[in-house]
């Protein structure tokens, strides 16, 4: 089975973590895509260049300068530092952005209700070439930074990323499961207590989890993505730490059809 993985950016921003993280991935048996987030870094480069960052519901607002730094920031230092630490745990790893042949296109998001400036949604995966590099033993390391098919780039959430290549290459054909790694055990009805790990999630405990409150903010958009890719075709999603991708199972909370 051919598994996307997320990793997230408080994982990137933690060395120790991202380097434990990199080697547990490296020993994953099989055919495996890694999709990484930006962290913190985009920020501090932003404001060394004295570009003010602003940020909306947790999402970065992207100018054209911003946009600039994102893209040097994530398709650059964080995906080529990741390849080359991927490389050295002996794995043939390749960097993408959305630009590479045409690997991830995108259109850019409206004005309203919320400008958010060049971000981008997803619209098409060129599965050709990720199939064809698959096949020549390479790895797929996937900046969330994608094409508007017009020349430019787009700052795209890596969520959303990781989601959208593993329904277009369940589409495809494949046999795929989605993981998404961050710094907690999975999906917690009490962020601050991690023995609240709720172990399953269907589609109706979903929208009982929402109506209630137990489930918010940043985890709802992950989940929703985690959803939308089950219904088209995705055979296994999974939300866990990134401490477990090495454990059969990963533990963590599993999304269910229902």
């Amino acid at each position: 089975m051919l598994k996307v993985v997320k990793i997230g950016g408080n994982i990137v921003d933690n060395p120790e973590k991202l380097e434990r993280f990199l080697c547990d991935f490296a020993r994953m048996e099989g055919d495996k895509i890694l999709v990484h987030g930006g962290g913190k870094v985009a920020t501090t480069v932003s404001k060394a260049l004295g570009i003010e960052t602003t940020m909306i519901a947790g999402r970065r607002v992207t100018d054209a300068d911003t946009l600039r730094v994102v893209t040097m920031v994530y398709a650059g230092l964080i995906n080529k530092t990741i390849v080359g630490k991927l490389m050295g745990y002996g794995l043939r790893a390749v960097g993408l952005s959305g630009a590479d042949g045409g690997f991830i296109t995108s259109r850019r998001r409206a004005a309203a209700p919320v400008d958010s400036g060049y971000v981008g949604d997803p619209v098409a995966v060129n599965c050709d070439l990720a199939a064809a590099l698959m096949e020549k033993g390479y790895t797929l390391v996937a900046a969330p930074i994608t094409y508007d098919g017009e020349g430019g780039m787009l700052n795209t959430n890596a969520d959303t990323v990781a989601s959208t290549l593993a329904t277009a290459l369940a589409g495809a054909g494949h046999r795929v499961e989605l993981v998404y790694c961050f710094e907690k055990p999975g999906v917690l009805t009490d962020v601050n207590d991690d023995s609240t790990l709720i172990r399953e999630i269907t589609p109706a405990s979903y929208r009982e989890l929402k109506a209630c409150g137990a489930v918010a903010d940043g985890m709802l958009p992950k989940l929703d993505n985690a959803f939308r890719a089950i219904g088209c075709g995705v055979e296994s999603v999974v939300i866990c730490s990134a401490e477990r991708i090495a454990v059969p199972g990963y533990g963590g909370t599993r999304l269910c059809r229902g």
